[in-house]
């Protein structure tokens, strides 16, 4: 795995997001001066970025959360690069785990080039058609929308819940699907108590916010999801539960 370390892959990713990060400076200067033109006081921007940063701390601890899982298949750099700019763990994971699979290994043992490569392209490719669909066909998309929702106010909504409980089931299969470990077939009691556990956390905090208006809650239940359903797993496994 030292190949994961070499220089080379250090002055990628750095190049990566030294790109990453001049692109978002040069657009937040853009936006800090359009906000001036438009009456915006310093203050007033100061405090929106101010404010805006602090918010981004919760969904952060998120994607930390991937990165050192991310980080067991690919190493800390490939992993931040993936997370850091286009990824999301929620897609990234899956298809890796599925790649190793194909190839008859498991996160955390010592890989070769080639399934590591072979996993990232397959990756990077998943990923190039909504950078396709947006610019080429979301005006179409969401005119068609619009016309919909003019026709019937409720189906939009009703169609954005559809597509939300479809995505939610695809991971769903991926959890209860069995698991084959060591030529062992088996279905993983373990990552369905942890899957109802997160889910029981994300409707406790929702209801904490509803009945005590805790808005500033809804930043932080996520990542707080994750953590104590990640503590659980642990608690789980710790009782033989696999």
């Amino acid at each position: 795995m030292a190949f994961l370390n070499a220089w080379w892959v250090y002055l990628v990713v750095g190049i990566i997001f030294s790109y990453v990060l001049m692109q978002s400076a040069v657009f937040l200067l853009k936006a800090r001066k359009k906000a001036l033109s438009l009456g915006f006081t310093k203050e007033q921007i100061n405090q929106t970025i101010t404010s805006s940063a602090v918010f981004t701390i919760a969904p952060s601890v998120a994607i930390l959360i991937g990165l050192v899982t991310l980080a067991k298949i690919f190493g800390p750099m490939i992993a931040g690069m993936r997370l850091g700019t286009l990824g999301a763990l929620t897609y990234e994971l899956p298809t890796a785990l599925i790649v190793l699979k194909e190839f008859g290994f498991e996160a955390g043992e010592v890989l070769n080039p080639r399934v590591v490569t072979t996993a990232l392209w397959v990756m990077t490719f998943g990923c190039i058609p909504p950078l396709l669909i947006i610019p080429l066909f979301f005006k179409k998309y969401s005119a068609r929308i619009n016309r919909i929702q003019d026709q019937d106010n409720s189906w939009k909504q009703i169609m954005m819940d559809a597509l939300f409980i479809g995505m939610i089931s695809a991971f769903v299969g991926f959890v209860v699907a069995p698991k084959t470990i060591n030529n062992e077939t088996f279905i993983s009691i373990l990552a369905i108590l942890v899957f109802l556990t997160s889910a029981l956390l994300i409707v406790i905090f929702g209801l904490m916010m509803k009945k005590f208006k805790w808005e500033w809650l809804k930043n932080y239940a996520l990542p707080l999801s994750m953590i104590g359903a990640m503590a659980f797993a642990i608690i789980y496994a710790s009782l033989g539960v696999r």
